[in-house]
């Protein structure tokens, strides 16, 4: 039961069980080849790790809900492992967000009200300051980075936020191991010039997508003038049949990002 409680608030490794619960690293990994063999617990492989979480997707989704209601919430041992997890994997906190930062936090907020969510793919999540302010308004949130310790502190980030509905994943574009139509929001997060094909990049962000779903372009202006960024936006787009809806500079003075989301259009339905 102690490993189905950590597990239902945080993604985790055997070595982190191992800490966390005292127990012996063969003991824990026959329990976890247990949970897993009943569908309580799935594993996936990020880079030399291997992490274990309860399951968000699948037909027994609503069983493993109701298996984690019968967990008691004031169960002292319960709240002593999740204390060892969040002080195993602290560390400091991350430079604070510029104003800038903050404008655009509150536009992609604004976004949320006008249509929710869903289940939510941060492409480029970094630390996780996206994932941090968008997890509590999605269904489910999956973060990719090709970077290793930027993904081990957005996990540290989304256990202190006590965000249990993130996972992280190795990923970069044009190499995303998911199934078709698997979200309904996808975000660019500022790996637009990471692109080689940025037309390639939208295409397989829009075999991700849901009908109705949108992709979220986020882009930090640098160098690149928001003109220049915008034509490039809008050519991606029409190469795959996207439909772009005006971007905006953010903040108005002296803009830093530039955000635009992009929703199929006739021809990519008509190619769903």
């Amino acid at each position: 039961m102690r490993l189905i409680a950590l597990c239902g608030r945080a993604e985790c490794s055997v070595s982190e069980l191992t800490t966390v619960t005292g127990q012996s690293q063969p003991r824990i990994s026959q329990h976890l080849k247990q949970l897993c063999a009943v569908d309580l617990l799935e594993r996936f492989r990020d880079g030399h790790f291997v992490f274990y979480r309860v399951p968000t997707l699948g037909a027994d989704a609503t069983g493993r809900r109701r298996v984690l209601g019968l967990l008691p919430d004031d169960e002292p041992q319960f709240a002593v492992d999740l204390g060892r997890l969040r002080e195993l994997r602290h560390y400091e906190d991350a430079t604070p967000a510029t104003a800038a930062d903050r404008s655009l936090h509150r536009a992609l907020v604004e976004l949320t009200v006008a249509q929710p969510l869903g289940d939510l793919l941060d492409i480029g999540c970094g630390q996780g300051s996206l994932l941090k302010l968008l997890a509590s308004r999605a269904q489910r949130v999956v973060g990719v980075d090709i970077d290793a310790n930027a993904r081990r502190l957005a996990r540290a980030e989304m256990l202190l936020a006590d965000l249990p509905n993130c996972t992280l994943r190795h990923g970069k574009l044009g190499a995303l191991a998911f199934d078709d139509h698997e979200f309904d929001t996808i975000i660019f997060d500022d790996v637009w010039r990471e692109a080689g094909d940025p037309a390639k990049a939208l295409g397989e962000a829009q075999r991700l997508l849901r009908p109705g779903g949108r992709i979220v372009l986020l882009a930090a202006l640098g160098e690149t003038d928001a003109a220049a960024l915008t034509h490039q936006f809008s050519s991606a787009a029409a190469a795959t049949g996207l439909r772009l809806a005006p971007p905006r500079a953010i903040p108005d003075k002296s803009p830093a990002w530039l955000l635009a989301v992009a929703t199929p259009g006739d021809r990519a339905s008509a190619a769903a």
